[in-house]
């Protein structure tokens, strides 16, 4: 039996062969796992197994992947969700951050680099320390503030709901004000990602900031990134 601080995850996949394929090489990494073959298994895995993250496959025989997250976020559940998918499509892509995933991955992969963006995915979802100042401060722009101790959001004094990701986009921006932060950046600091490999991923989080935030803190520069600057 697997310690149980040992970090748990749930497989999602109805292929035996992929599903013991990452149950082996999580095990070998240290990671508690359990699996499920379909959605609605996977629906009861969270419930009654907790995990600290999902590795969930699009293609399952009765509630697709999509559906299941959908689902999970639904009923408040924010546990870090990572799809596989067969399709390395932009669509698919967006769908799945849309929803709510924090990465994916596209089918044939590579077992240590799926390992690897488990790791990533768990080292953003930890509480960033426990002492010091860094998790007691309160970051300012204009009328925006960002309190990272308590994951809160607030506009002209008005609390503004986000998701784990789109709190950690807004707060990385909060600590570089005025700065142009390139896409690469973003996908290294936010995402933990070294390699672009064009996702869609930076542009859907940046407009979700901007649909929830307003239109005028987030400024693009064209062929460089992004930069948050108070409103002129």
């Amino acid at each position: 039996m697997e310690p149980m601080d040992d970090p748990r995850v749930l497989v999602v996949d109805d292929e035996p062969n992929i599903r013991d394929l990452v149950k082996v090489a999580l095990r070998f990494h240290g990671f508690a796992v359990v699996t499920a073959a379909t959605g609605d298994e996977a629906l009861r895995r969270v419930r009654e197994d907790r995990p600290a993250l999902i590795v969930l496959d699009v293609m399952l025989p009765d509630l697709d992947g999509f559906e299941v997250c959908r689902r999970l976020r639904g009923n408040g559940d924010e546990t870090p969700v990572i799809f596989l998918t067969a399709r390395d499509t932009s669509s698919d892509t967006v769908t799945g951050l849309a929803l709510g995933g924090d990465d994916y991955v596209t089918k044939p992969f590579a077992v240590d680099a799926l390992v690897a963006r488990v790791r990533a995915v768990l080292r953003r979802a930890r509480p960033q320390g426990s002492a010091g100042d860094a998790a007691d401060e309160v970051l300012r722009v204009a009328d925006l503030e960002v309190d990272v101790a308590h994951w809160t959001v607030r506009r002209a004094g008005a609390e503004i709901e986000l998701s784990p990701t789109e709190f950690r986009l807004l707060t990385y921006f909060m600590r570089n004000p005025g700065r142009v932060l390139t896409r690469a950046q973003l996908l290294e600091n936010v995402w933990g990602w070294d390699h672009s490999a064009g996702s869609p991923v930076v542009e859907t989080y940046v407009s979700y900031l901007r649909r929830k935030l307003g239109p005028d803190l987030i400024h693009t520069q064209r062929g460089v990134g992004y930069a948050l600057r108070p409103p002129t």
